[in-house]
């Protein structure tokens, strides 16, 4: 029987501690650093605009340092502000994106519990298909969809174009899309033992998805409400195309529109006009932040 002779005097290996505590604080510090970066990049703009904002044309147009005020002013604000035609664009551009919200979540919601949990011959199909309809650009949507509100208005008489209201049948077909989607993804997360249990105690599909799946997918829903305000809030290719009466315009269009006259850049009141078209977008995420991020992550790994 062979013996193994163990060399206890041979070299030993010099396990090192604390090897994975080190890494992990480098990568928090590269970590931080990238966020700083990051966070400088975007912030700066922003940043440019609340100082112009505050600045009147003479001082914008001196060549003086642009990244400091010396006579700050509210004066933008209070133009714009007291100024009937900005307060109708903001009107304008209020009731269109709650109409488009209100319309998108009534197909969306149905569509996608359809899609999710209805399972039938081509679902699985159908909703890619919803998916990629979202990847159209708008560049390429625009013009068909023109043609088509200009063979109603010339059969049926109604005026569509150049009317505010027409962007609420164009808007859906950006926000439909991708609201469905998410909310695929969202409900097929949801246990089925759910929508089962509520069959077998004598529940409709609608009663199932008014009364269980709606409050239980409510970051879903969440999210895809504040997309749908987003899109419409600051869509810029539709309204200028489709609307072109100073009266009918909405935010976007319209401050580039009425501020913009020649060569002459009001660059104050632009910035201004900017600033305050942000603000409910800006609102809205600040107090739903959380749901959003839920939905589409949910969305995300789901669909």
């Amino acid at each position: 029987m062979s013996t193994i002779a163990i060399d206890k005097a041979g070299p030993r290996r010099k396990v090192k501690y604390g090897s994975m505590s080190r890494d992990r604080t480098w990568a928090l510090r590269w970590s931080y650093f990238f966020l700083v970066l990051f966070a400088i990049f975007f912030l700066t703009p922003p940043l440019y605009m609340v100082i112009t904002s505050l600045k009147s044309s003479a001082e914008i147009s001196a060549a003086t340092n642009p990244w400091w005020v010396f006579h700050p002013t509210l004066a933008n604000y209070v133009e714009l502000l007291t100024s009937n035609q900005f307060l109708r664009f903001f009107w304008n551009s209020t009731i269109v994106s709650l109409v488009v919200v209100l319309v998108t979540m009534l197909i969306s919601i149905p569509a996608a519990f359809a899609l999710a949990r209805m399972k039938f011959w081509g679902s699985t199909t159908l909703a890619t298909g919803v998916f990629l309809t979202y990847l159209v650009p708008d560049s390429l949507l625009f013009i068909p969809l023109f043609k088509m509100l200009a063979l109603v208005q010339d059969i049926t008489g109604i005026t569509l174009l150049n009317r505010w209201y027409v962007l609420l049948f164009v808007y859906p077909t950006l926000t439909v899309p991708f609201c469905t989607w998410i909310m695929i993804g969202y409900f097929a997360s949801i246990p089925k033992e759910l929508d089962e249990a509520a069959i077998i105690d004598g529940a409709s599909w609608l009663q199932t998805l008014t009364r269980i799946f709606i409050p239980v997918a409510l970051p879903g829903l969440i999210a895809a409400t504040i997309f749908a305000f987003t899109v419409s809030w600051a869509q810029f290719l539709y309204p200028l195309v489709f609307t072109t009466s100073i009266d009918q315009l909405v935010l976007p269009v319209g401050i580039t529109t009425t501020l913009i006259k020649g060569d002459v850049f009001n660059w104050g009141q632009i910035m201004t006009g900017a600033l305050l078209g942000a603000a409910p977008p800006l609102v809205i995420y600040a107090f739903l932040m959380d749901y959003y991020i839920a939905g589409l992550t949910a969305g995300a790994t789901k669909g």
